[in-house]
């Protein structure tokens, strides 16, 4: 069944088979959303006249079962129906009759997979918030138990400076307070009503959009009709922007594990239930599982940019090149999601080595320690540089950087301020409202 059918009116199946593509796949994804739009759509239907209360009344018993099979995971497309719209449409009006025609008065395929992808990603964005707030968390717990573990830090892949796992676990935990905010910006955006705006341009019903924008939950309408539609695409950019800045962090944070597991560097290790092995190296601890949250993450990069390119050139008013941005997104949703918990996984049972830079190949991390020494004695800054990088590459640099190891940690590596972290994160969270 298609909703704009008439008569002496069809379409080749090659058509069909084209237009319609994945969309069915994904229009699974919206039906329980589909369902709450027109719940609401239809209780602001009877409220200015254009449904009975006894329509009304069947109407929502029998979308309340639906609801239910889709939550129990019975719900099925059948095979003529166009897209979810035309699904629960033709469900309706099989077991109640002429009253299932009628909801949807007032309301376009347009406004209404537009309401239904708005509620989905809002959805989406609260539980991804969830996840995220989780890591960050156990990011910082970790960067507190470890705060007095010493790691070297480099610049360009080459010795630089002493550093540590507290500021290391405390560099990503505070990478994704960032992460948020651009969250917290992409939920504002979706969170605004478009439904009532018809196929763009409004209607001539007496429809009360305030009522929907309240029973949805939405903090605000897209009040423009035009707009309201220009909004599909905008929000799921809006969305892939934000969760391409999360997937950047986790795979940065994955790409330093897996040079840290590397033997030559020795840093952190992981149960052996947690790595894979090698068909023919019986010595092989693989971090597949960092290897692989590394390029899903890279890959959901590109998310944006797929985005950006069909929506790119299109005017205003519904085109179907929208249809294609639920197969882009939707899944890197949830691939997104399964990273955060893995990474979670792997960091809550990391181990990491102690007395690291005792070994003698890390003395260098303590030329800048040996420079400052210098200039405490009233040496100026260029000479005591002058003086030190002399002695290191005639070989004769000796500093007692073994005795370092206890100032270093009392100095600046100490003073995490992880509580000024959590606070800024605390703040982010509270931008999320309604959720």
């Amino acid at each position: 069944m298609k909703l704009w059918n008439k008569e002496n009116t069809t379409s080749s199946e090659l058509v069909d088979a084209f237009t319609v593509g994945r969309d069915k796949e994904f229009d699974l994804v919206l039906a329980e959303y589909d369902v709450t739009g027109s719940l609401a759509h239809t209780t602001m239907l009877e409220s200015v006249g254009l449904l009975t209360k006894d329509e009304l009344s069947a109407i929502h018993r029998e979308l309340k079962v639906i609801l239910e099979t889709i939550h129990s995971g019975d719900f099925k497309m059948d095979e003529g129906a166009e897209d979810i719209h035309s699904q629960i449409e033709m469900m309706l009006t099989e077991r109640i009759g002429e009253a299932g025609k009628k909801i949807h008065s007032g309301r376009s395929r347009n406004d209404q997979v537009a309401v239904d992808i708005k509620l989905y990603l809002r959805a989406e964005i609260v539980l991804i918030k969830k996840q995220v707030s989780g890591l960050f968390d156990l990011l910082l717990a970790q960067s507190e138990r470890y705060k007095d573990v010493l790691l070297p830090g480099y610049t360009h892949l080459q010795i630089a400076m002493p550093s540590s796992f507290g500021l290391w676990f405390g560099a990503y935990a505070e990478s994704l307070v960032d992460d948020l905010e651009m969250l917290a910006a992409a939920y504002h955006v979706v969170n605004k009503n478009p439904l009532g705006s018809g196929a763009g341009y409004g209607s001539s019903f007496p429809l009360d959009r305030s009522m929907t924008t309240e029973l949805l939950g939405f903090e605000a309408m897209n009040v423009n009709s035009v707009y309201a539609q220009m909004t599909r695409g905008k929000a799921e950019k809006s969305v892939s922007f934000a969760l391409a800045g999360i997937a950047a962090t986790l795979s940065k944070l994955s790409m330093d594990a897996c040079l840290y597991m590397n033997q030559n560097f020795g840093f952190i290790s992981f149960p052996d239930e947690l790595t894979t092995g090698s068909s023919i190296m019986p010595h092989k601890k693989n971090p597949d599982v960092f290897e692989l949250v590394r390029a899903k993450c890279n890959r959901m990069q590109s998310v944006p940019n797929e985005l950006s390119l069909i929506l790119g050139n299109l005017p205003s008013g519904y085109h179907r090149d929208l249809q294609l941005t639920k197969e882009i997104l939707f899944p890197s949703i949830q691939e997104l999601k399964s990273c955060i918990d893995m990474v979670m996984l792997m960091l809550s049972k990391i181990s990491v080595r102690e007395r690291i830079l005792e070994d003698d190949k890390y003395r260098y991390l303590f030329s800048v320690e040996a420079v400052n020494t210098l200039v405490n004695k009233g040496v100026s800054f260029r000479d005591a540089y002058r003086q030190v990088g002399d002695q290191i590459q005639k070989g004769e640099f000796h500093f007692d950087y073994k005795n370092q190891l206890h100032h270093t940690l009392e100095g600046s590596l100490g003073n995490l301020r992880n509580d000024r972290i959590a606070e800024s994160m605390k703040k982010v969270l509270a931008r999320f409202a309604n959720d």
